[in-house]
């Protein structure tokens, strides 16, 4: 029922008359009048819950548009199927679920829905949703910038090279043509010094030309015989100066003629592009949060409370000889491997090939390792490292200061074995919840179930406890009557509900040594 500015009264309404509500039935789903209290009166709703109609404007509208009775029958839902995961009245056993078994009360189902942890899981999936979508978007956003930067810088980049290739053939260009100039320069400076010479003597001989004519004329003999010697003499030596001339090559033809480089040539020939634009594509460091599976199945499937947990004994491991003495600080179940963590470094290991996978090398002491598909997150008093086996990128995180650690949706887990403590982290090292307890005493391990349970491995009292998810309550599970001595490390697989239990035992020699116990959550 969507809100409105104003709600009629349901009750006056039907008698024909028009009262603003200021009541909400919430069982009925109709507006009434407090002051008139007819609702009160009846033996049936007077224990019916109410709510004012400004809180109920309040509701969110698809809130609001939810009721109470079922739209194909118009009867109040009185069961739930877990089967189809859906509410149904009388009539839709018979009609929609004949052969459903698993039926439950809605009383059931909705009894102390609000202080369930299904509440606080969905307001936490809310809050990482948003963080998500908003680290998602400011992380999108800076991409956009880092790329509109990087076309700037390419675009520099061209004009650039543009610049640098046009100053550099500029320089060229000034070079060749001033290469150009000086010969030009030199061959015409040794032909006008020729010209000259040859001018000089092309007018000595035209002069003696109108000599010439004038002695025919007016000349004596002796004059004439002596003038002639002259003439030959000089024509003479006129004829010897233009034979050295021919056979200097000096008439030979120099003409200037410019040779491109090929090498110029071949970039109007060969240079198809300035360049070649390229996706380089990089593994994101963009890190959301893990969100629940079939996250609508907390509010319905049987989430056991912390008394429910009751481990059962499955096996005990014996480790071989060579193995006893090594002090693993670290056991995990995986698919295919256990980590060791030991000598400032994690060893990833295929038990079923018997070989080392990959080696982790850090700064620190390895106290212990947690794994959330491709993180690792390795514990050290003093300093955690989260390690992506993406891109292999290492992340020091200062604040979680821890002896065994865990991850799960996103939070880092820690103990504080000196402190005899249990905490709960952001993945960015932020404090979210510290737990102190009597039962919780020199802790180790630490690991989490499907379901949020935090379980440590108390080792000084002999006792595996579980924290409640939001830190607040815990129970012991097991203790020394179910054969846990000095527990140092516990992990469980989510899917299988198995968990591991390293212990340390004395053998037959007095010496410390190292088992394992096997339980099913």
């Amino acid at each position: 029922m969507a809100s409105s500015s104003m709600h009629v009264c349901t009750i006056c309404q039907d008698g024909g008359i028009t009262n603003k509500a200021d009541t909400w039935c919430t069982e009925c789903e109709v507006f009434i009048v407090e002051t008139v209290k007819p609702h009160r009166r009846s033996r049936i709703s007077k224990n019916h819950k109410t709510m004012s109609v400004e809180d109920y404007q309040k509701l969110p509208a698809f809130i609001q548009d939810i009721s109470s009775q079922c739209i194909d029958h118009n009867k109040k839902y009185e069961l739930y199927c877990s089967v189809h995961a859906c509410p149904c009245c009388v009539q839709c056993i018979t009609d929609k679920h004949p052969k459903c078994q698993d039926l439950k009360p809605m009383s059931d189902i909705l009894k102390q829905v609000k202080s369930s942890a299904s509440v606080e899981l969905f307001e936490k999936d809310l809050k990482d949703m948003k963080e998500n979508l908003d680290n998602a978007v400011q992380y999108l956003k800076s991409r956009i910038s880092t790329s509109n930067i990087k076309k700037t810088k390419a675009v520099e980049e061209i004009r650039s090279m543009k610049k640098s290739i046009v100053d550099y053939l500029n320089k060229l260009e000034q070079q060749i043509i001033a290469d150009l100039g000086h010969e030009h320069k030199k061959l015409i400076s040794n032909m006008d010094t020729i010209v000259q010479q040859l001018e000089k003597r092309a007018s000595q001989i035209g002069k003696m030309q109108g000599d010439f004519l004038k002695m025919t004329q007016y000349a004596t003999e002796l004059q004439m015989y002596f003038g002639l010697k002259e003439i030959e003499t000089t024509t003479s030596e006129a004829a010897k100066y233009i034979e050295t001339l021919e056979s200097g090559n000096h008439f030979d033809d120099k003409n200037l003629e410019i040779n491109i480089s090929s090498h110029l040539r071949s970039i109007l020939e060969n240079v198809e592009s300035f360049g070649d634009i390229n996706i380089n594509t990089t593994v994101s460091t963009l890190r959301l949060k893990t969100g629940r599976k079939d996250q609508a199945q907390h509010l319905t499937s049987n989430i056991p409370g912390i008394e429910q947990i009751k481990p059962t004994l499955l096996r005990r491991l014996i480790i071989q000889e060579e193995f006893k003495f090594l002090g693993s600080e670290t056991c995990l179940i995986l698919s295919d491997a256990v980590t060791l963590g030991q000598k400032n470094e994690t060893v990833l290991v295929d038990i079923e090939k018997n070989k080392i996978i990959q080696t982790i090398k850090l700064s620190h002491y390895c106290n212990g390792v947690a794994s959330d598909k491709n993180l690792f997150v390795i514990s050290c008093i003093g300093a955690s490292t989260l390690v992506n086996r993406n891109d292999n990128s290492h992340t020091i995180l200062k604040a979680a200061s821890t002896h065994g650690i865990a991850l799960f949706d996103g939070y880092i887990y820690g103990t504080n074995v000196f402190q005899n403590n249990v905490f709960c982290y952001k993945s960015t090292g932020e404090l979210m919840w510290t737990f102190m307890h009597t039962d919780i005493y020199k802790p180790g391990g630490i690991t989490l179930d499907k379901n949020g349970f935090v379980y440590i491995a108390s080792s000084k009292n002999n006792r595996i406890v579980v924290v409640s998810p939001d830190g607040k309550t815990c129970k012991t599970i097991l203790s020394e009557a179910d054969g846990i001595k000095d527990p140092l490390t516990i992990d469980i697989n989510k899917e299988t509900g198995m968990m591991i239990v390293a212990c340390e035992i004395n053998d037959d020699n007095y010496k410390i040594c190292h088992t394992a116990l096997i339980f099913k959550t």
